[in-house]
């Protein structure tokens, strides 16, 4: 596995981690068929950590990635990171990491 792979991929730690921070779709308030959503998506070199997660239900995640609500939805989910960890910094890989 090559390293932008590698992390951009999502552990079962931070998974275990988000989901335990959210517990619900941080869109709807669903409970039912979570998944964890990218907020910089990993085709963009968005890491998978956990300052760049959060749960989304399948229709708001399929929202989220291919509607014309995304711009929406990524304010809603920046709010919501920044929250939690305030500043969102070190979240895009950069080659050489």
């Amino acid at each position: 596995m090559n390293k932008r792979t590698q992390a951009t991929s999502i552990s079962t730690k931070v998974r275990q981690t988000v989901i335990a921070r959210d517990k619900h779709c941080i869109f709807c308030g669903s409970h039912q068929m979570l998944s964890v959503a990218h907020y910089i998506p990993r085709s963009k070199g968005g890491k998978g950590i956990e300052q760049n997660l959060a749960l989304a239900c399948m229709p708001c995640h399929h929202r989220l990635d291919q509607s014309v609500y995304r711009k929406e939805m990524l304010a809603i989910m920046e709010r919501y990171l920044i929250s939690h960890y305030g500043v969102l910094e070190n979240i895009i890989y950069k080659k050489g990491e």
